[in-house]
């Protein structure tokens, strides 16, 4: 669909989108407003992640990540949260999370409790405890390190050291001095000598990574009091909310118009019934009488001129028998019969109204004429076509009624009378309207169809189903009728009948 068309579909099922904004956003402003406040307290927190950059002194990414990924999950895990819990004599477990700032070595770790002083002493909690942690981890209390291993052979390099010392000792006092064993004796030496002062460099280099290491976290800045929550946001719960119910409103308007089968616009009329529009007939809040057409009422004296234009259009030249139905009652055809009689007589043509429908008919009183007689006569061979025919009120608009209501109408509407009924007022008029019924009601106006010129198809908008009109195509086309054309009853008024309409007034 175009833009215009989803614009449409919003406006005409603008409450979807109405009452699901404001169910949102009251959805939203109650959990908003009854929520408890939440206040959060962060703590900022420097790891140094040793041993983790390479010779350009370039931070590895992935390795810092996975630091700073393990200190989360040590602070946010059951047992420290318990402790913290403990700790500070509080009721629940404490909600506790961690931030990495970008580009940094710092870590957030952040608190939240409804009292704002609670919320400080969690996040300063849980940050002496990750360093507490980091430090006991680093200085053996999680078992032996390296410095305790190479302290222990230092130990026991510098005992051998010490007895090779002494024996080189012995051997230099040796009388007679034996030099074998005095060179022996020194490459001992010498040997222990380059062991322990290699293993105490190892020592040496240990202790102070363990050291650095111990000390990797550091607490940056102590986290403060809040002085105002930080839950509920309100105005983004709020904008939440009414975005939500926007949304929301928006998808039930689509899905409802896919789920109607009313037709509302002119175009869906037409893709409906595949067939060419050759008017529209605004809706108006005033009577569409004849009467008030015919004094030159607007908007929808220019509709029916319009009408008229596209009608005559379409003709061979001689005479035009045009029959007007509908899907079903109530669409307005002998409303636009007759007030398409009236102005096609006001461009000079004579026009006669048949009042084909004779089983509710309703030109006589559209018309303000009597109906003691009229086709029903006719067909029974009553009178004769002079004797029924009435004039109207309006110039060369002549109308005959349905008369009496008979018990087979099809029957005599699909007659031979019928059809040379039609043949004779040719000769007289040079447009015949024959109004008859709806097409789902009863067969009548299906009888006739074969017989005129156009059959126009009257469609109420916002009134008429999809498939109405579909059944009605394929019965119009089963007949093989000469050509089917619509018009659009009761259109929404666009801006031009909104300018006819201010002008008639």
């Amino acid at each position: 669909m175009e833009l215009s068309t989803y614009l449409s579909v919003l406006q005409r099922r603008k409450w979807f989108v109405i009452l699901s904004v404001l169910l949102g956003t009251a959805i939203a402003a109650a959990f908003t407003f009854l929520s408890t406040p939440q206040y959060a307290a962060s703590t900022t927190v420097r790891v140094l992640t040793i041993g983790s950059t390479d010779s350009s002194a370039r931070p590895d990414i992935t390795y810092t990540e996975r630091l700073v990924n393990t200190y989360s999950r040590i602070i946010t895990g059951n047992n420290v949260r318990r402790q913290i819990m403990n700790e500070l004599g509080l009721e629940n477990m404490p909600i506790i999370s961690v931030q990495s700032i970008a580009g940094t070595e710092l870590i957030r770790i952040v608190a939240e409790a409804p009292d704002p002083e609670d919320a400080r002493d969690i996040a300063n909690a849980a940050a002496d405890v990750l360093v507490d942690e980091n430090r006991e981890f680093f200085s053996g209390g999680a078992g032996q390190t390296l410095k305790d291993i190479l302290s222990e052979q230092v130990d026991q390099a510098l005992i051998a050291l010490n007895e090779a010392r002494t024996n080189y000792d012995a051997a230099l006092a040796a009388s007679p001095p034996v030099e074998t064993a005095i060179s022996a004796a020194r490459e001992a030496l010498e040997t222990r000598e380059r062991t322990y002062t290699s293993l105490l460099t190892q020592y040496e280099a240990a202790r102070l990574e363990e050291a650095v290491r111990a000390n990797a976290i550091t607490i940056v800045e102590e986290a403060n009091a809040p002085n105002r929550p930080a839950k509920p946001r309100h105005p983004v719960n709020l904008a939440l909310g009414l975005a939500i119910g926007l949304i929301g409103g928006i998808a039930l308007a689509l899905l409802a118009e896919n789920l109607d089968t009313t037709l509302y616009t002119a175009e869906q009329i037409e893709n409906a019934t595949q067939m060419e529009t050759v008017g529209t007939i605004p809706a108006s809040k005033d009577d569409l009488s004849i009467a008030r057409l015919g004094a030159g009422h607007y908007p929808q004296l220019e509709s029916f001129r319009r009408l008229r234009t596209n009608i005559l259009a379409s003709g061979s030249g001689g005479s035009q028998v045009a029959l007007l139905t509908s899907a079903k009652r109530g669409e307005g055809k002998s409303t636009v019969s007759a007030n398409l009689a009236v102005t096609i007589a006001q461009s000079g043509r004579e026009v006669v109204v048949v009042d084909c429908d004779l089983r509710l008919p309703t030109v006589h009183k559209l018309f303000d004429l009597p109906n003691k007689r009229g086709l029903t006569n006719i067909l029974a061979g009553e009178v004769s076509l002079d004797e029924s025919m009435q004039y109207s009120a309006f110039p060369r608009v002549q109308v005959i009624t349905s008369g009496p209501l008979p018990p087979n109408p099809t029957e005599l509407l699909g007659s031979q009378r019928m059809l040379d009924l039609i043949e004779q007022l040719k000769t007289q008029f040079d447009f015949i309207i024959l109004d008859t019924p709806a097409l789902l009601s009863v067969a009548d106006a299906a009888v006739l169809a074969p017989a005129v010129d156009n059959v126009i198809l009257v469609v109420a908008q916002s009134q008429t189903r999809r498939g109405d009109v579909q059944t009605v195509r394929r019965q119009l086309s089963s007949v093989r009728v000469k050509s089917i054309e619509v018009v659009v009853n009761r259109a929404e008024p666009n801006g031009s009948y909104a300018y006819y309409e201010a002008e008639a007034r």
